[in-house]
């Protein structure tokens, strides 16, 4: 008997640096103009997955799964480092474009692909989007159970899990039975750093793509070493409606995007005595900041 873990991830623009430059004539993110970093919830997903590994007794293996452009291809490495077992990249010009209803179609067919498995973890939400949505929609389009806001692994075993969620006013504890997806809060469990181990044996994992790019010949390595290979999978890889992808398969646009920044205005200071107290009071409340 073995057991089958699909973390879903993404490799996100850091929106700590969005700049006037960030957006398209056409309403879609300029990642290019933008520093990419691994999302931050997919590493608490990435860090759910090693641990449920790890308390199973069965084989079990984890499967890194993102779409992207060929430069994505990072965070399967980052995510090898840390305890991935292999990755696989969705890319395509085709994909290009595509909002949380393509793109979720896009993963449910990847998914399909790699069947059977029992359990898909994402992160609950990106933060160039901050929609929570690709994974829920993941769910629905594969007709599995689901669990959202996942704050901890409370019990697992062969034919179920049970986890507690992280909600607005609490937590809350369910179980689901196998497959199923799950979402990660961002208060789970921080992933894990590096090892350095894997870091030495997969340090020259590659896409094809990157061999036709990379300056220094590594093919002759992945003669003897195949699993420093990173699958590389197309739209027809995985048997797509390509009317269902990118911008025509995407009713969200995107019009406009700022980049607000806050600045600090005059201060005041006042003595702690009972009457410049009164007088900040009245001003407060005189202006309407409260009040």
């Amino acid at each position: 008997m073995s057991f089958k873990i699909i973390v879903l991830a993404k490799q996100v623009p850091d929106t700590r640096n969005v700049g006037k430059d960030a957006m398209k004539a056409d309403g879609t993110v300029n990642r290019a103009a933008l520093p990419a970093i691994f999302n931050p919830e997919d590493l608490n997903a990435l860090e759910m997955a090693i641990e449920i590994k790890k308390s199973l007794n069965v084989e079990t293996e984890i499967v890194l799964l993102t779409m992207g452009p060929p430069r994505a291809a990072e965070i399967i490495r980052e995510s090898i480092y840390r305890g991935a077992d292999y990755g696989i990249l969705l890319t395509d010009r085709k994909f290009a474009g595509s909002d949380t209803l393509a793109t979720s179609y896009a993963i449910s067919m990847a998914i399909r692909k790699l069947a059977p498995y029992d359990l898909v973890i994402a992160g609950r939400q990106a933060i160039d989007g901050d929609t929570a949505q690709v994974g829920p929609q993941v769910a629905e389009k594969l007709n599995i159970p689901q669990i959202t806001y996942a704050e901890d692994v409370v019990s697992v075993d062969a034919k179920s899990i049970v986890i507690k969620r992280r909600l607005e006013r609490g937590v809350e504890t369910v179980k689901a039975p196998f497959p199923a997806l799950i979402t990660v809060h961002s208060s789970a469990t921080p992933c894990r750093e590096r090892n350095a181990k894997r870091m030495m044996k997969y340090k020259h994992s590659r896409t094809l793509t990157e061999l036709q790019t990379e300056v220094n010949d590594y093919s002759v390595l992945f003669v003897d070493r195949p699993y420093l290979l990173i699958k590389e999978w197309s739209v027809e890889d995985i048997q797509a409606d390509v009317e269902m992808l990118g911008l025509s398969g995407s009713p969200t646009k995107v019009k406009k995007i700022e980049n607000v920044v806050l600045t600090q205005k005059d201060s005041k200071k006042i003595q702690s005595n009972d009457i410049e107290i009164d007088e900040l009071m009245k001003e407060l409340i005189s202006t309407h900041i409260i009040g």
